[in-house]
């Protein structure tokens, strides 16, 4: 294991019924081939060293006596390797034939693990045969050269590096109360499951949907193995399924109904898990001990003979972590503009307010915002004319930035005023004494704060609300002015990032998602609707806005006229921030794995010096401005990330960052 990830496999080997000697053969190449590719522990199909569909033959002595021949001779081709190999097997324990799962690494048994629930229903009758682990007691055995012990109470087996899991065997995962349940609240990290599920119509989809829950519910990764081909096909087929879950989410899986041997291999990020596990206080509560009404055994796994073996990631990771991947993308972000749209509807409806004020700036926070608004208010029947959008330029205004503003605010037909701060900004700063031709935090700052005391004297003019347009990057890092545009009476984009803002306005632009009548649910066709040519100008604005680059405009345009202060060549990559905060804020990754995370998803965009230095410039800022934090509006929780002080973030705001920056340094 590392930096917390565990390199699992899920193999379907070629089987002949009863021919254990084939089998092993096939599994004993499955095992080298995925030792060579640094897999931690493999896991086969149930009863893989036999064929699952033996039927009466696993009463016979001759098939009982070839398996245990078969283990011994997979003991010895072991004997020089670190994986965990996982196998199925019928195993004899005094009166009772139990269909087993072995754990087998370095030459030795760790442990066997006998099958709770046997299907006996259908085309199933699993009980002509076997025994369930309810009829076991605790019994030594001696099998394939080994002593044993095989029992009903729950196995933990420990790997190097401290990460665990536990089996269960095809039914038990069908069942009310799977093992796994008490295997994961017992400490088990990866929980294997050995099975021989046949197919049938609609079966495949369901089989998918109980494993991603199961590994939902007991927040865990879930590694199946089914039989695949050459089990028989006298009366039922089974179509081969390797799937590999992690805490609900698919990460790896095989094809079914192929004629050829599988293996899939993955990684399971441990440490994600156990931050999810520290962070849900359900599944603390369901620690309890009623939960558990037996102690599991725990088994450790031998250490490697090379600790230093070459580790790789094997994962995809995404650059983008917080825009939706989801197969319906237009589904995703539709539910995006409602949760934004139902926490202003609310607000509205709780103050009885017909009218919101808002700065555009002709920048996509604003934009969004207003895109917000707009939905909001045809959702709840207010005349748009409500929306007050206020431009205010100022020192730093480009007629870019001010003429897309003008434009989108004339074509959703909302109020427009236009109020230039120039002036009252020159004023201040000659009461304070600043000089003007000094371009510092204090030049910067005024107008910040100028346009906030300009909305919310407007607010009370007209009786509105002063809607926020400040995002989650901005106050992750304090990239926004305190008591200036750090203030408003709601905001809606307090929990996007900048990268999804930039993602939900091309959304729009691109669906012409704003053709709205005066109600929702209304079919008019009133002149109230936008023109085919009004529509194609929203969607012109729009596309510039998103290609523009985010910027303040608090210092004066250069030359060209065109925008000189480009928040990223200040901050950095917006990008690179959200990556940070996303694995920083939602699982508390140490920086040498972000880091890391970040060097694979940007490996051809950063160089690692580049990464570096925004990282360390990130972890400094986010702690540096706590402070603006703490005192936040309002504002709905729209993803799994929220800086809100109400809701996901308490942080005192004199904590300090050594610790994370002298490993960031250190890297």
């Amino acid at each position: 294991m590392k930096y917390g990830y565990v390199t699992v496999a899920s193999s379907i080997p070629s089987v002949k019924v009863g021919d254990v000697a084939f089998n092993i053969l096939n599994i004993e190449s499955a095992i080298a081939e995925a030792d060579g590719k640094g897999v931690e522990v493999i896991t086969f199909p149930e009863l893989s060293l036999t064929g699952y569909t033996c039927q009466d033959l696993f009463r016979q002595g001759t098939l009982i006596d070839a398996t245990e021949a078969g283990v011994l001779r997979l003991l010895e081709f072991t004997r020089q390797m670190d994986i965990v190999a996982i196998v199925g097997a019928p195993i004899v324990v005094g009166p009772l034939l139990l269909n087993c799962a072995i754990v087998i690494q370095a030459g030795e048994i760790l442990g066997i693990v006998p099958k709770t629930y046997l299907p006996n229903y259908s085309e199933f009758y699993e009980k002509r045969w076997f025994a369930s682990s309810q009829d076991l007691r605790p019994a030594a055995i001696r099998y394939a050269g080994k002593n044993v012990t095989v029992t009903p109470q729950p196995q933990i087996f420990c790997l190097s590096g401290g990460a665990k899991f536990g089996i269960e065997i095809c039914e038990d995962v069908w069942s009310p109360e799977p093992p796994s349940d008490r295997l994961a609240l017992a400490g088990a990290d990866i929980i294997f499951n050995l099975s021989a599920s046949d197919e049938l119509i609609g079966k495949h989809n369901y089989l998918k949907q109980l494993l991603s829950q199961q590994s939902a519910r007991t927040i865990s990764g879930y590694v199946y193995s089914g039989c695949g081909f050459g089990e028989s096909t006298q009366d039922v087929v089974y179509g081969g399924n390797a799937l590999i879950y992690e805490n609900g989410k698919l990460i790896a899986e095989s094809k079914r109904f192929c004629l050829e041997p599988q293996i899939i291999i993955s990684q399971i990020d441990i440490e994600k898990l156990r931050s999810e596990r520290r962070t849900n206080s359900t599944y603390i509560n369901a620690q309890g001990p009623q939960s558990i009404t037996e102690s599991p055994l725990l088994i450790n796994a031998q250490a490697p003979e090379n600790p230093e073996k070459e580790w790789k990631l094997l994962r995809t990771v995404d650059p983008h972590p917080f825009i939706p991947t989801s197969d319906d993308m237009n589904a995703s972000c539709e539910e995006i503009f409602s949760i934004q749209v139902m926490g202003l509807a609310k607000r509205l409806d709780h103050t009885h307010s017909k009218h919101v004020v808002i700065g555009i700036s002709g920048g996509l926070d604003s934009t969004l915002a207003l895109l917000v608004c707009v939905r909001t208010f045809d959702k709840l029947g207010l005349d748009r004319k409500g929306i007050v959008g206020v431009t205010m330029p100022g020192f730093g205004t480009t007629d870019r930035t001010y003429n897309n503003a003008i434009t989108l605010m004339n074509d959703l037909g909302i109020t427009i005023r236009e109020i230039n701060i120039a002036a009252a900004v020159t004023q201040h700063f000659k009461d304070i004494g600043q000089d003007a031709s000094v371009h510092d935090v204090t030049y910067e700052n005024s107008q910040a704060r100028e346009r906030t005391q300009i909305l919310m004297d407007i607010s009370n003019q007209v009786g509105g609300l002063v809607i926020g347009t400040g995002d989650l990057s901005e106050l992750a890092l304090g990239w926004c002015t305190y008591n200036g545009d750090h203030m408003s009476m709601y905001g809606v984009n307090v929990s996007i990032p900048k990268t999804l803002i930039r993602y939900l306005v091309h959304y729009v632009a691109t669906t012409g998602r704003l053709s709205p009548t005066l109600r929702e649910g209304s079919s008019s066709q009133s002149t109230e609707q936008f023109s085919d040519d009004v529509q194609m100008e929203i969607t012109k604005v729009l596309l510039d806005i998103i290609a523009t680059p985010i910027s303040p405009e608090l210092t004066p345009a250069d030359d060209k006229g065109e925008i000189a202060q480009k928040t990223e060549d200040l901050v950095g990559p917006y990008e690179l921030h959200d990556f940070f905060l996303y694995y920083f804020l939602r699982f508390g990754f140490h920086p040498a794995k972000i880091m890391m995370l970040a060097k694979e998803a940007f490996a051809n965009k950063y160089p690692e010096s580049v990464i570096k230095h925004w990282l360390h410039t990130f972890l400094y800022r986010f702690f540096s401005q706590q402070f603006k934090r703490s005192c936040l509006p309002d504002g709905p929780k729209v993803g799994s990330v929220s800086l809100s002080p109400r809701g996901d973030w308490r942080m005192p705001s004199d904590a300090v960052s050594t610790v994370w920056l002298e490993e960031c340094d250190a890297l």
